[in-house]
């Protein structure tokens, strides 16, 4: 008996097949023919079988219901976890390793602070990794399209869930949303319960393209001129894509809603700043043109920083090789959690180094990333160092005038 035979044979009596009977005659080029096709249809089974102790993967169903985030106790009706509880387990949550855990964290911190009674609420993360963002041919219109489309997935979470009412995702003006919606290939209703708008809107069926009214209110800074409405029946305002001289569009925004109850729980919309860099923004403030300082004291201090998480890059000379040392950190918050200072090990994670329920200052944060290098030997210490030397790298201010104590500003925005 050959080779092919002896295997076809083991083969039909593993499965219970009477070659003798099947046959209609013992025929050796018949038997030859069956059992090279037994010998192919063995193989091509076992191709198919999952081995022994391999674990299948499961795809994800569609109804299933999104995990809590990790290590945080979820509270209940009954009682469940304690604020005190979730405080600390927000504080050690990490800087999320992709924008799928980025939205979802994000999401939840400002559903905490919307709950805790905050209606102006700031989320600041980068929209484009950093690979791209350093990329010559990356303008400022792939960051705002890639805000706008981040904006959006943000709005869906809280379009589908709680007290009923409409999203308003707002750009500056109808200009820069007509041509979103053109470039996105949207319509201003892209899902259900989100409108993609602008937060200056001309009256119904004006159609002028050129509006010089605008264009003399932009130039003296002085209101909308009534053009900033809010819109019936909506319960968040998400903006986008504003600079420092739009800022005051909010503010006026806010006064018409804050006292304004909307939804089935009663309570005044949210306005959220998405993606702004109010801390760039801030910068302007005092400036020919722009928004005076008192701005800072009389509405952005209000802001609450939900979610937040700011890269820095720094470059230190040393007197040992490689002479020159290049390191980042990250300032990350996730509300309730405090502000945690978090150093860049160049192993793509962060290690954190403190955290602070208030907001430090740029100068601060800086100095507590040379603290932790220091600790690890990287730089020398202050002694090493001398206070003259030392005094020159850091000079005689450490703050801009936004981060000083000033009477008349909140707190919210460094708590």
């Amino acid at each position: 008996m050959g080779s092919y035979e002896l295997l076809s044979n083991t083969y039909a009596r593993e499965r219970n097949i009477n070659l003798t009977a099947t046959l209609p005659s013992n025929n050796p080029t018949t038997m030859r023919i069956l059992s090279i096709s037994l010998l192919l249809l063995s193989t091509a089974t076992s191709a198919f079988q999952v081995p022994s102790g391999t674990r299948t993967l499961r795809l994800p169903n569609r109804n299933d219901r999104l995990l809590p985030r990790r290590n945080i106790p979820t509270p209940t009706v009954e009682g469940g976890a304690t604020p005190e509880e979730i405080k600390e387990a927000a504080d050690k949550v990490a800087p999320p390793s992709s924008f799928y855990e980025l939205q979802i964290a994000s999401v939840r911190a400002a559903q905490d602070a919307i709950r805790d009674g905050y209606r102006l609420l700031e989320v600041e993360f980068p929209p484009l990794p950093a690979s791209v963002l350093e990329m010559d041919d990356v303008s400022a219109y792939d960051v705002a399209k890639s805000n706008v489309n981040l904006a959006l997935d943000f709005a869906k979470a809280f379009a589908t869930t709680g007290s009923s009412g409409k999203v308003a995702v707002m750009l500056p003006d109808e200009s820069e949303c007509n041509i979103m919606l053109e470039d996105l290939k949207l319509d201003k209703n892209p899902y259900p319960n989100v409108l993609l708008t602008s937060l200056r809107r001309s009256e119904e069926g004006d159609t002028r393209i050129f509006k010089p009214e605008n264009v003399l209110i932009g130039l003296l800074g002085r209101g909308s001129g009534g053009t900033v409405k809010p819109i019936e029946n909506t319960k968040m305002y998400i903006v986008v894509v504003a600079s420092a001289q739009e800022l005051p569009d909010i503010e006026e925004l806010y006064n018409q809603i804050k006292d304004v109850e909307e939804g089935s729980t009663g309570e005044p919309p949210v306005i959220v700043m998405y993606n702004l860099k109010l801390d760039v923004l801030r910068g302007d403030l005092g400036a020919p043109a722009f928004p005076g300082k008192d701005f800072q004291d009389r509405f952005l201090s209000r802001v609450k920083p939900v979610y937040y998480l700011r890269t820095r890059q720094y470059s230190r000379s040393t007197n040992k090789p490689p002479f020159i040392l290049n390191y980042q950190g990250c300032l990350f918050r996730s509300y309730p959690g405090h502000f945690q200072t978090l150093l860049d090990t160049g192993t793509g994670r962060y290690r954190k180094v403190c955290g602070n329920d208030i907001r430090p200052a740029l100068g601060e944060f800086k100095e507590q990333l040379t603290d932790a290098l220091r600790e690890e030997g990287a730089i020398p210490s202050k002694e090493e160092e001398g206070t003259l030397f030392g005094f020159l790298r850091t000079g005689y201010k450490t703050t801009t005038w936004w981060e000083e104590e000033r009477a008349d500003a909140g707190m919210e925005w460094r708590t």
